[in-house]
């Protein structure tokens, strides 16, 4: 029984008690939730329904509590029902009931965790999105791992999601990483303000090489060409790192387009037509304090040239025209200020600012040997994706970058994360599934298959478990809901303590000459469900789950 269905069971269990006692229906609350307690004997379940429905329907808590205890102590499935404290309901399952979900998740396989209450929901995920001007640093690796999770999760729960990368190929700074290239190809020093690194000496060597007689064109050619093949160089680059990190996008959509097309100026002149905008000293302004924005924008400067404002207005009206209810941005810790103007953009354009939505990423600090790791091979004073990578695996690296919440600055231990010990968490989460995998190999050598007699599975570590498969769906559903795919992660090292504590206490196989019995085959059935929420938990973070470690 997942906690879903035993909230179903009390709720309607509670409606019937207020009718028969002629009390208020609408009093009840329509979330009627039921939670672990943090002292198991206290029972398996706990809810505080009676509590949030006594005032409105006008009966002191405890009173309730009892008419509501003795409702649920004659429902299928329901052991007993205890009154704690000022109204609290402990509740205790019947070992079938409870052990059925060992069943459910077998049916399920792989689509257990998943749900359809983002169905219908077309959402853009926009995600890493960093200059073409250098490798991809940890920053833009924290969201390449944290925004493919989140994309996977909100899939999980039905949405339809397209992960998208907007590349930032117009403005200045690809007008300094030109001419750094220019000047590395020269053999001059990088330009003030320019890139430095060795990845600026490759790629310029490989830009010659390609263009031979570029050095020698008149300087605006030159730098085009410069330009047209080192940004397409440096993007390759990018993806290949991305790739390689098990992070791929649907849509590589170029800046440049936005101008090229057309598009900037169309939206500026709509919101111009609209009073969204207005002019000031020369410059055209957005009016985004009118929707929350602690001040008014520029979109046109005084020269006549588009701000860089101007591009995410027509961006964003670009994603919406391609039929995006929900446009998700996952920005850097330097970006706040974009929360309010991209959701003024939306507003201007008549749009509920709901449709956007702006995560933050804090940033990312390597430590080795307790001091921080600052120095890249290629990439000068920084350390990049293929760093991290080269240092502990995609596995490691994703699974880290992941497991905390991005609000929060993170420090990466190089040391902890190549431990094969308890103390690494993605070790200790894949160690718990190639155990589980070894044992299923095991088992079947032995004649040993899964049962069904899930009500023999009546140990307090068996309950455990089992208690802690019904939680992966709401799991899965609260990530998606609050934009959180590291509460995936942080389960699934939860379920990895469950299963190693289960183990060590229930004996799975028979020993020596011991005939297989039913408890044994119900045992390892229990196996393998915590076997295909492990997996499946680590597909949604884009991470293995290996059968051999």
């Amino acid at each position: 029984m997942t906690p879903d269905v035993l909230a179903e069971l009390v709720r309607a269990a509670a409606l019937d008690v207020l009718r028969e006692r002629g009390l208020d229906e609408a009093a009840l609350p329509p979330d009627v939730g039921v939670e672990r307690p943090r002292n198991p004997e206290h029972g398996d379940y706990a809810t505080n329904v009676a509590l949030r429905t006594a005032k409105k329907a006008g009966v002191p808590p405890r009173e309730l509590a009892g008419w509501l205890a003795e409702a649920l102590a004659s429902t299928d499935g329901i052991e007993s029902a205890e009154i704690a404290g000022p109204g609290f309901l402990n509740l205790r399952l019947a070992a079938a009931a409870q052990g059925a979900l060992v069943g459910d998740v077998l049916a399920s396989g792989r689509s257990y965790g998943a749900g359809d209450e983002l169905g219908g929901r077309n959402v853009n995920l926009e995600f890493v999105s960093a200059n073409p001007t250098g490798p991809l640093h940890l920053g833009g690796t924290r969201w390449a791992a944290v925004g493919d999770a989140l994309g996977r999760v909100l899939s999980a729960r039905g949405a339809q999601v397209t992960r998208e990368y907007y590349f930032n190929d117009a403005g200045g700074q690809i007008d300094r990483f030109v001419a750094s290239l220019v000047a590395a190809a020269k053999g001059e020093p990088a330009p003030e303000n320019g890139y430095g690194g060795a990845y600026i000496t490759e790629i310029a060597a490989k830009v010659t090489a390609a263009e031979p007689g570029a050095l020698e064109l008149p300087d605006a050619e030159r730098d085009e060409v410069f330009r047209r093949v080192g940004v397409n160089l440096m993007f390759a680059e990018i993806k290949q790192s991305l790739h390689a990190f098990g992070t791929d996008f649907d849509v590589w959509f170029h800046e440049q387009s936005l101008h090229d097309s057309g598009a900037v100026e169309t939206a500026v002149q709509q919101l111009k037509d609209t009073g969204a905008l207005y002019e000031k000293d020369g410059a055209w302004w957005l009016r985004s304090t009118d929707f929350g924005d602690d001040k008014d924008r520029v979109v046109i400067k005084s020269d006549g040239r588009p701000a860089y404002i101007a591009g995410d207005i027509a961006y964003l009206r670009d994603k919406r025209a391609r039929g995006f209810d929900l446009c998700l941005y996952m920005l850097g810790a330097d970006h706040h200020g974009y929360v309010a103007r991209l959701k003024a953009a939306a507003a201007a354009f008549g749009d509920d600012p709901a449709v956007v939505e702006v995560l933050i990423g804090q940033l990312v600090n390597l430590v080795k040997n307790g001091e921080p790791v600052r120095m890249s091979k290629r990439a000068g004073n920084v350390v990049t994706m293929d760093d991290l990578v080269e240092a502990v695996g995609v596995d490691a690296a994703r699974y880290s970058l992941i497991r905390s919440s991005v609000d929060s600055s993170l420090d990466i231990d190089l040391d902890l994360l190549v431990k094969r010990s308890n103390d690494n968490p993605v070790f200790y989460v894949q160690y718990a599934h190639a155990r589980l995998s070894s044992l299923g190999r095991n088992a079947a050598d032995l004649g040993l298959t899964p049962g069904t007699e899930y009500g023999l599975l009546a140990h307090p570590r068996e309950g455990d478990l089992i208690r802690t498969l019904g939680e992966f769906p709401e799991v899965v559903r609260s990530a998606a809901e609050l934009r959180e795919p590291h509460r995936v992660a942080r389960y699934l090292e939860s379920l990895a303590s469950a299963y190693h504590k289960f183990y060590d206490a229930c004996r799975v196989l028979p020993m020596g000459d011991e005939e297989i019995s039913e408890l044994h085959r119900a045992r390892l059935a229990l196996c393998e469900a915590a076997r295909v929420v492990l997996g499946n938990g680590l597909a949604l973070l884009g991470v293995s789950a290996p059968e051999r470690m």
